[in-house]
């Protein structure tokens, strides 16, 4: 499976840089879901941050698009 440079643009990943898995068209999923923290461990997970695709940049990478936050298992 290959992966794409993605950065979050706005809410509270705002500016990460991370890699997604990429479709056959090389471009990350439609939709994103961002939890923190990631449920590993004793503390609960966090809220679901929804993030969609936006477009590709300059660089060969991605930005994707902060849509909203909602309580832990809503966005699924």
């Amino acid at each position: 499976m290959s992966e794409v440079t993605v950065r979050f643009v706005g809410g509270p990943a705002d500016g990460l840089v991370r890699l997604l898995p990429a479709g056959s068209d090389g471009a990350p999923p439609q939709r994103w879901i961002m939890r923190h923290p990631d449920g590993t461990g004793p503390v609960q997970p966090g809220p679901d941050h929804l993030y969609e695709r936006d477009r590709p940049d300059e660089a060969g990478g991605w930005s994707m698009r902060f849509v909203r936050t909602d309580a832990y298992g809503v966005s699924e």
